[in-house]
């Protein structure tokens, strides 16, 4: 293996996202949240009337592994399920009060992982980080991200990761 070949981008993002995705897991339990959880509250906040399968494709997880995430925040009251308004066989979701709360505290978390492990970087490196790795998921998978928001159309302040994560 030559440097030119190994590590390759994907391995270096790979190692990034097990690094953060690790610290994260151990540091939502504080709030009785897997990662899973905090994806399906993250989605449901972010864009409300999603239905669980709908959230899984954009998480990146099997439809069963959402499936139980998503019965757990609704039994904590965080979620809750209404049917949509046009299929019978679909449910949509909906985060409540307490859920929105959560999400927030949740979200502050991230927020603060995201800053530690990119903290060495100067800002400049860290806002260049974020904009081509979310240009990179805009074309790979535009669902994951915040609904109508183009890579061009993001905030500076977004880019930093000061704002949110």
């Amino acid at each position: 293996m030559t440097d030119t070949v190994f590590p390759t981008i994907g391995y270096l993002a790979w190692q990034l996202s097990q690094n953060i995705a690790g610290r994260l897991e151990r540091e939502l339990r504080a709030l009785d949240l897997t990662l899973a959880q905090y994806n399906a509250l993250l989605h449901t906040v972010r864009t409300p009337g999603l239905s669980s399968a709908d959230i899984a494709r954009r998480s990146g997880v099997t439809a069963q592994s959402m499936g139980a995430a998503v019965n757990h925040l609704i039994g904590r009251g965080l979620l809750r399920r209404e049917p949509h308004p046009t299929s019978r066989r679909s449910m949509c979701l909906f985060a409540t009060e307490e859920g929105h709360a959560v999400g927030t505290r949740a979200d502050a978390v991230a927020g603060r992982i995201t800053a530690e492990a990119t903290s060495h970087l100067p800002a400049a490196d860290s806002a260049t980080l974020r904009r081509l790795l979310y240009r990179l998921v805009e074309e790979l998978n535009p669902d994951s991200l915040a609904p109508g928001v183009r890579s061009e159309g993001v905030r500076p302040e977004a880019l930093t990761g000061r704002e949110r994560p």
